[in-house]
């Protein structure tokens, strides 16, 4: 009998350095990491891309990704990125942020960098939680949610209500590309690698400012198991945080 060949049919993105992941058990900082290296892979552009990443778990972003990396004070990743796009006008400027870095201690900047219609991309991680300092609340954390800080949950008389960033920045007239995904499923991890893709490709065409919010888990400061925090994002974050793309220019703008 005629042995059978094998193919393979998984391997890991050029992209990313053959080092372990240290992120907790469950994370899904890992997956969202191969999903932009394989978007940055599928464009040929690894020599041209400079990543931006600021303090938190998306800081060791630079031990995982064989491409140029620059880390930013906490919060302030789009104001960096924006002076290397303003500088470094032929590379491909990717930034990667936490829902607590980005929504809460760098609202100025992300909303700013998108209203100015920056030509760059940025991959917003959002976990409802400062995951790195310990499980603080964050502005993403959801109502009832209990944090470090929110024993008791969070209560919107004192906390106020959970922030939709991706819907400010969608409503604003420069950005070209906004959208929502999620990791809680095999079919939504497979949406998530489209959408990270077209966005990465709606910079490579110069149509302007993009983002894409992925909600992650978090298991360790959920206090839950893997399985558990996939049922998490399911049932109780998509309700709040609608999946799917909010805003797409096919086109640039012209005044």
């Amino acid at each position: 009998m005629e042995e059978k060949q094998e193919k393979k049919v998984f391997s890991r993105p050029k992209c990313l350095t053959d080092v372990t992941f240290s992120f907790c058990g469950g994370c899904g900082h890992g997956i969202a990491h191969r999903l932009v290296a394989e978007a940055i892979d599928h464009f040929g552009i690894r020599e041209d891309t400079i990543a931006v990443s600021p303090v938190g778990c998306a800081v060791f972003l630079y031990n995982y990704f064989d491409i140029d990396t620059v880390e930013a004070p906490h919060g302030r990743a789009p104001a960096v990125a924006t002076g290397i796009r303003r500088a470094l006008k032929d590379k491909w400027i990717l930034v990667y942020q936490g829902d607590g870095d980005m929504a809460g201690i760098g609202t100025s900047e992300i909303i700013h960098c998108a209203n100015r219609g920056e030509n760059l991309s940025v991959i917003f991680i959002n976990n409802t939680t400062y995951g790195m300092t310990g499980g603080q609340m964050a502005p993403t954390t959801l109502l009832g949610q209990k944090t470090t800080t929110t024993p008791y949950g969070r209560d919107f008389r004192s906390d106020g209500y959970p922030i939709k960033i991706t819907e400010l920045i969608a409503q604003m007239d420069a950005p070209a590309f906004v959208a929502r995904v999620s990791l809680d499923s095999l079919a939504n991890i497979k949406k998530a690698k489209r959408i990270i893709r077209q966005a990465l490709e709606t910079q490579i065409k110069h149509l302007g400012f993009s983002l894409v919010e992925v909600l992650s888990p978090c298991p360790t400061d959920w206090g839950m198991t893997p399985s558990q925090a996939r049922e998490r994002i399911e049932k109780e974050m998509i309700p709040y945080y609608p999946l799917g793309i909010l805003k797409e220019k096919r086109e640039m703008d012209h005044y």
